[in-house]
């Protein structure tokens, strides 16, 4: 039986996705490809980015993890610098939501961006 190995992309609906990719490229240096989109392959990969993992989670049709955002999505970039980051994208014209978080899982932090999408920054704990 065939069964899930990994998460293979994001995708959702913008207005004006050439403008929102270029923001991103801009603002987080998200390695924008002629196609439109990012692909982060697996070779190329930092010690950071092999110390994090993608999730794949449903939630309850009444939850409030995405507000202020409208959106019945949100997705999660993996950072170096979550601080810098959060600092890049407010200078971005984003809005940043609310304090930091630190946990066993490393640091975290929110912004709605151009569209109105509410996006999780997550600096893992770099392991040994």
């Amino acid at each position: 039986m065939a069964k899930v190995i990994g998460l293979g992309g994001i995708f959702f609906k913008s207005p004006d996705p050439k403008k929102l990719a270029l923001w991103y490229q801009t603002h987080l240096q998200l390695p924008v490809e002629d196609w439109g989109g990012a692909a982060f392959y697996l070779d190329n990969l930092t010690a950071l980015a092999r110390s994090g993992y993608s999730v794949w989670t449903p939630m309850s049709s009444d939850s409030d993890y995405f507000t202020p955002s409208n959106s019945h999505f949100m997705f999660n970039l993996i950072v170096d610098d979550l601080h810098q980051a959060l600092l890049q994208v407010q200078q971005g014209g984003a809005q940043v939501m609310g304090e930091t978080e630190d946990s066993e899982f490393g640091k975290f932090g929110w912004f709605i961006d151009p569209d109105g999408n509410k996006v999780e920054l997550w600096q893992p704990n770099i392991k040994t």
